[in-house]
């Protein structure tokens, strides 16, 4: 999997979130909607997510891999840092 195209989309509130990104992977699929939040420890990501009949939110679409995340996560930061 190689991540071909990022986009940022900056928030400007006093909230945690701080952008939105979506990646295109291998020129063929995107995933939309992946939040950049921030808390004490510092910037993260979060993947799109919906709320189900019950309550609780589940990933629309995720990495499987703590390696994949990985990458997703130091891809959209790097360039969202990069963006200031």
């Amino acid at each position: 999997m190689k991540i071909t195209d990022v986009r940022i989309r900056r928030m400007y509130g006093a909230g945690s979130m701080k952008g939105v990104a979506s990646i295109t992977l291998d020129d063929e699929f995107v995933v939309h909607d992946i939040k950049i939040i921030e808390n004490e420890q510092g910037l993260f990501i979060s993947m799109p997510s919906r709320r189900g009949g019950d309550g609780t939110f589940r990933d629309v679409a995720h990495p499987l891999t703590n390696k994949a995340r990985t990458e997703i996560q130091e891809v959209i930061l790097g360039k969202f840092k990069d963006n200031k």
